[in-house]
């Protein structure tokens, strides 16, 4: 089947009509005009989703049935790729959700598709209050390669990315294990000093997990791990841009350093999408979500308990606070990703690209999803 879509290209501000054919962008031609002012963006990757409108992957009721409904959410956001996340927890929980996850995406086409790998983020952590963040203490441990070819083996080879705390021994062993086994490793969630985190790097991490968070309250001016990850020119930084994990003057400091080693994430919960009030995580215990959208510990207000906004709010966040341009913020949110993982070359706004696309209002004060194309079919119209 072959169609066209009209609008704006994000990036050059130029009439546009995109070609598509069998699933991928066969010619991108520049127009005089357009009938249509809307703008077409490259699908939105989403490598940090723990779960969305009432779901969590980790949750041990998961079903197949919940990871095609996250999916279809995923689209309504502008999102056509994206990691389902698996946090700290039992280690048969966890080999729970890879497995469900697994299943699903087995099992159906589209979530194939749209699932591009799982994100393992624990239950290799830091033990310490703050970089441990919301994930339960219980379940942190050291680094172990026989439980992660576990969990590998539940999730069928699906397991893309993890995110470690190079603070523990043998954690280096662990990094190059995984590298060679072409899994990205990231670091977070870490009170890792300079030569730890140096260790890590040279190991073969390349990814700072949501930067500037899961950190301690107060840090020692300098050296600490903070400047020691944004120092690296060999990670990529990851940013939750929701307006309560990081203030914008951290924000425009991390953009200024790796202009195009950042890329956005979500770290979406399941009360992304609820209304406010008090909620039981089956991670995190007691949380609140705000009416302004914050989500918390209720028994620790000052600590976060992951994000309650989609990537599209954070998008919207950076540009409504003159962060960054429209056409910056889409690149984080969708090609800038996809280089990371090494995926560039099956995404963005060219021709002989996958045609995830999307069609969006700018009419208004935030960018607005119209239509949400994945592999050249329409999955979400408005």
């Amino acid at each position: 089947m072959k169609y066209s879509l009209e609008g704006i290209h994000f990036q050059t501000g130029k009439p546009i009509q995109v070609i598509i054919m069998d699933g991928i962008i066969q010619e991108i031609m520049e127009l005089e005009s357009s009938e249509s002012n809307n703008l077409i963006a490259p699908g939105f990757v989403d490598i940090q989703v723990n779960g969305f409108q009432g779901i969590d992957f980790n949750d041990t009721n998961l079903k197949e049935q919940d990871v095609l409904k996250v999916t279809r959410a995923m689209f309504e956001s502008g999102v056509t790729t994206y990691f389902p996340t698996v946090i700290t927890n039992s280690e048969d929980s966890i080999r729970k959700s890879l497995k469900t996850i697994s299943l699903a995406c087995a099992s159906n086409g589209l979530i194939q598709s749209t699932v591009q790998g799982i994100h393992l983020e624990g239950p290799f952590l830091s033990k310490e209050e703050g970089p441990r963040g919301a994930h339960p203490l219980k379940y942190i441990q050291a680094p172990n390669w026989e439980k992660f070819s576990a969990w590998q083996d539940a999730a069928e080879g699906r397991i893309k990315l993890i995110t470690v705390s190079p603070e523990w021994e043998g954690a280096v062993g662990f990094i190059e294990k995984c590298v060679e086994s072409e899994v990205k490793v990231a670091i977070g969630h870490t009170a890792a000093n300079t030569s730890q985190i140096e260790a890590a790097i040279d190991a073969g991490a390349t990814l700072s997990t949501h930067l500037g968070n899961a950190a301690h309250l107060m840090l020692p001016r300098h050296p600490n791990y903070l400047w020691d990850q944004l120092a690296s020119e060999k990670l990529w930084t990851s940013l939750i841009a929701d307006g309560f994990h990081l203030p914008d003057a951290v924000l425009k400091v991390f953009l200024k350093v790796k202009p195009k080693t950042t890329f956005l994430i979500s770290d979406s919960t399941r009360f992304a999408g609820l209304p406010p009030g008090n909620y039981q995580s089956p991670i995190g215990g007691d949380v609140v979500l705000s009416k302004n959208g914050r989500l918390y510990m209720e028994k620790n207000p000052g600590l976060l308990a992951g994000s309650a906004s989609s990537l599209l709010q954070c998008i919207n966040y950076l540009v409504d606070h003159q962060l960054t341009s429209i056409s910056e913020a889409i690149e984080m949110a969708s090609v800038r990703p996809l280089q990371f993982l090494d995926m560039g070359f099956s995404g963005g706004l060219r021709s002989g690209s996958k045609a995830d696309l999307l069609e969006l209002n700018i009419n208004g004060k935030d960018l607005e999803i119209l239509q949400t194309i994945k592999t050249g079919e329409v999955v979400y119209s408005k």
